[in-house]
């Protein structure tokens, strides 16, 4: 029980993160469906497309095969709860990044297992050059990695 008072902060993060996202998907869902359309034109560099990701990240390895998905969904649990794990001996920096990263991950997770799949619906893009498209977990995840790897890059001695 000690754990978690020690760190509230941190699952306040990974909570407020998930919901960020719910919030994102279930309006992103629910203006596909009810203005009925495939995407949304916002700026020359923004567009909102509602896909169903199937995939691991970025649609890799897509499928609709249930043992796939099933196996997918226990692997993903597992690293989340390795993930929790790990801010037992982390460093507040490093405990914020993982709160992110699992916050996001948390956010998928619920889509895979309620949807069989993840809704992603941003889609940013230079004229004919469309990057994957994605949501608000995966921004998550995204900047919480970058934040790893910048305090791993600059803390490093130089040996």
């Amino acid at each position: 029980m000690e754990f978690f008072k020690k760190n509230l902060l941190f699952f306040f993060i990974i909570f407020l993160m998930f919901s960020l996202d719910r919030i994102s998907k279930t309006y992103a869902i629910n203006f596909f469906l009810d203005q009925n359309i495939q995407s949304y034109y916002f700026n020359d560099f923004l567009n909102f497309v509602l896909i169903w990701n199937t995939g691991i990240a970025f649609g890799i390895f897509e499928s609709e095969n249930i043992l796939y998905h099933s196996i997918s969904v226990l692997i993903f649990i597992v690293i989340c709860i390795l993930i929790i794990w790990l801010i037992k001996s982390a460093q507040n920096f490093e405990k914020v990044s993982i709160s992110l990263i699992i916050g996001g991950a948390f956010g998928n997770l619920f889509d895979r297992v309620v949807y069989n799949a993840v809704p992603d619906f941003i889609d940013i893009h230079y004229h004919d050059f469309h990057w994957f498209v994605f949501n608000v977990s995966d921004i998550v995840i995204t900047f919480g990695v970058i934040l790893l790897l910048l305090k791993d890059l600059f803390s490093k001695k130089n040996v």
